[in-house]
């Protein structure tokens, strides 16, 4: 695995990526988008923990894939926002797209890299699907508080303490106005999987049925008993590899 940088409106942005190593031609490529850190080391949502999923789909399956940093995560530059991690998320398709190794991409998000990966998607015909787990079908929940968002975004690293928003307005619009529910429908009937634990703290397991609901044909999977941090559910990560073998086979 190694550590490439792309631009994405003019900030420099990490991205950790993998080709398999026994791949001939064009191979089918995935990008792994992290959800919203919780405190200063972002425990099971940082993109730390993505990297071993990452080998595992390279070297098992022969995936090319890779795993960005999205502004104000690692040592990518700039600060968090919703639109600008979707800004990223499309920067990094991009960026992907130019390797000839690559061949069709998907992408796969956890929380909140779910919701953009399923916006990023909408209008994007280079990407063949979508998986979305734990993801919240929309953020209107930080929408109606902002200012504590804003707080919790400093808390873990993601805005610096230093930096003041120069558009506080424009910066909190996009928590309305980016909804997975509404991509989801605008993304069918494009493949999607969506895969949610019952028992999931953070993000009430009815949101998984309303985007599923909005796109009419996608793969829900209920994981019983599970909670939000499904990339450390063996459950979850089975679903999501069967579902991406699946996909590329009927892509053939």
């Amino acid at each position: 695995m190694t550590t490439h940088n792309f631009l994405s409106g003019g900030l420099s942005l990490e991205a950790d990526l993998l080709f398999p190593e026994k791949a001939e031609g064009v191979s089918p490529s995935l990008i792994v988008a992290h959800g919203f850190p919780v405190g200063k080391t972002g425990g099971a949502n940082s993109p730390d923990t993505l990297p071993e999923l990452a080998e595992r789909v390279s070297q098992e399956m022969g995936w090319v894939v890779m795993v960005p940093y999205l502004r104000g995560m690692g040592d990518s530059e700039g600060f968090f926002s919703l639109e600008g991690w979707c800004e990223d998320l499309k920067a990094a398709v991009t960026y992907l797209s130019t390797f000839e190794e690559v061949g069709p991409i998907w992408l796969a998000g956890f929380g909140t890299g779910g919701a953009l990966s399923l916006t990023a998607a909408t209008d994007d015909q280079r990407i063949k699907g979508v998986a979305a787990l734990a993801t919240p079908a929309d953020f209107n929940d930080w929408a109606e508080n902002p200012r504590r968002l804003l707080l919790h975004a400093r808390d873990a690293g993601l805005i610096d303490d230093s930096s003041s928003l120069d558009d506080f307005n424009n910066w909190k619009s996009s928590l309305s106005e980016i909804s997975a529910e509404k991509s989801a429908e605008r993304f069918s009937p494009n493949p999607l999987l969506v895969v949610h634990g019952t028992d999931d703290e953070m993000v009430p397991p009815l949101d998984a049925r309303a985007i599923a609901g909005a796109h009419g044909s996608c793969d829900l999977r209920m994981i019983s008993g599970a909670g939000h941090h499904l990339r450390h559910d063996p459950r979850a990560i089975a679903i999501l590899l069967g579902w991406l073998d699946r996909q590329y086979l009927s892509s053939e």
